[in-house]
């Protein structure tokens, strides 16, 4: 069973410098300490995070493709404990009606990772990552 929360809403963004500076510097979100901004942004907000990621990387990220086409310009993710809970979320998405996108699989930042689309097509990433938790 997925828990229901939203781990984080992460954006894909055409100019990663100029996005951190908004949301950073002008909105005064709280930058995750660590966050190495030349590739993606962590703003720590109640409940639900906000990323910042290359709008390109994004979608290369869930195989999708960048044009619009398939790719709204942001993404849904939910955190999980393990990666048999991604596995198991996944399997749960698809048993009820959702498109497997990305099978999950081990993920460059020591992740693992998978996507699914909901029945209107927007994208959920299931991920379990060993360097945070999110509640």
């Amino acid at each position: 069973m997925m828990e229901p929360r939203i781990s984080l809403v992460t954006l894909g963004v055409t100019d990663l410098a100029r996005s951190v500076r908004f949301y950073h510097e002008g909105l005064g979100l709280p930058l995750r300490e660590g966050s190495d901004v030349s590739v993606v942004a962590f703003f720590e907000t109640r409940g639900t995070w906000l990323a910042l990621f290359p709008r390109e990387a994004l979608a290369a990220d869930a195989g999708v493709p960048a044009d619009g086409s398939g790719f709204p310009g942001f993404s849904l993710a939910h955190n999980a404990r393990t990666r048999e809970e991604v596995d198991a979320v996944l399997d749960r998405a698809q048993a009820s009606g959702a498109r497997l996108v990305k099978a999950a699989g081990d993920t460059n930042w020591g992740g693992y990772s998978g996507y699914f689309a909901d029945p209107d097509g927007y994208l959920w990433e299931v991920a379990w990552n060993p360097h945070f938790w999110i509640e």
